[in-house]
């Protein structure tokens, strides 16, 4: 799922009601601006395999309320 290929309203719409925690929150903004996994993974100070992981839960928070 490219995040960054969402408007404005509906970025908005998921941050107020997917409920993400601080990491997935974090990981979703970056995300936003198309910064690559990998690039978020150093800025966040985890491994790629984690962002990932964090990555996959943002997905499936945004399919459910979708």
């Amino acid at each position: 799922m490219k995040i960054y290929d969402f408007t404005i309203p509906e970025l908005n719409h998921f941050r107020e009601n997917c409920n993400f925690t601080k990491e997935e929150l974090v990981l979703f903004e970056y995300r936003a601006k198309n910064i690559p996994l990998e690039c978020i993974a150093e800025i966040m100070n985890i491994s790629v395999s984690t962002a990932k992981r964090i990555s996959r839960r943002v997905n499936n928070k945004i399919i459910k309320i979708c």
